[in-house]
């Protein structure tokens, strides 16, 4: 199973980190818009990533929800036909909430970064260092760290959760969010 180890940071300043990534950057910026559908999974995250070129992405993953570099173990199915799958996996599993942004995509190296406008949101950074054969958890952390380094990103700015965490915290009351498993205030 694929391995990256992964950070989310609230961006504080959208201009300065394009600039960041630009500097940085082996390759980019791609622009793309996406919606992420979640359904419910029991022991993971399920997710339907529909892009906006008709393509899809079906995305199992299994993280931690901490405000550091974690590891996120994944596995992901493209599909040429989103809308279907959208539609068979709601019958099947129901939805447990949508996530629709806009992501504009860099590379460094072995790490992708994601700097991200969220719809009810705002504007985030996340990278993602994607692990090779043999290597270590740890040279995934110091890798990401380094490049937050970069960013000027301060610890408090850390985000724990996911994005559809996020906007449900947003929409609910917080005492309903007390306890919930998979949630983490920031």
């Amino acid at each position: 199973m694929p391995v990256n180890v992964e950070i989310k940071a609230v961006l504080r300043n959208r201009a300065a980190a394009l600039a960041v990534a630009s500097r940085l950057s082996d390759s980019g910026p791609e622009i793309i818009n996406q919606e992420d559908v979640f359904f419910h999974c029991e022991d993971a995250r399920l997710k339907l990533r529909i892009l906006d070129s008709g393509r899809g992405e079906l995305i199992r993953y299994q993280r931690e929800n901490r405000a550091e570099a974690r590891c996120s173990n994944y596995l992901i199915a493209r599909s040429p036909d989103p809308q279907l799958l959208l539609v068979i996996l709601t019958k099947t599993l129901g939805v447990t909430g949508t996530v629709k942004k806009m992501r504009t995509l860099y590379f460094v190296g072995q790490t992708r970064i994601h700097i991200d406008r969220i719809e009810g949101l705002g504007d985030f950074l996340e990278l993602e260092v994607v692990l090779r054969e043999n290597q270590s958890e740890e040279d995934g952390r110091r890798i990401a760290n380094n490049l937050l380094a970069e960013f000027n990103i301060s610890p408090q700015d850390h985000i724990a959760c996911a994005y559809v965490d996020l906007l449900q915290a947003k929409a609910a009351p917080s005492s309903q969010l007390q306890g919930k498993p998979g949630f983490a205030e920031s």
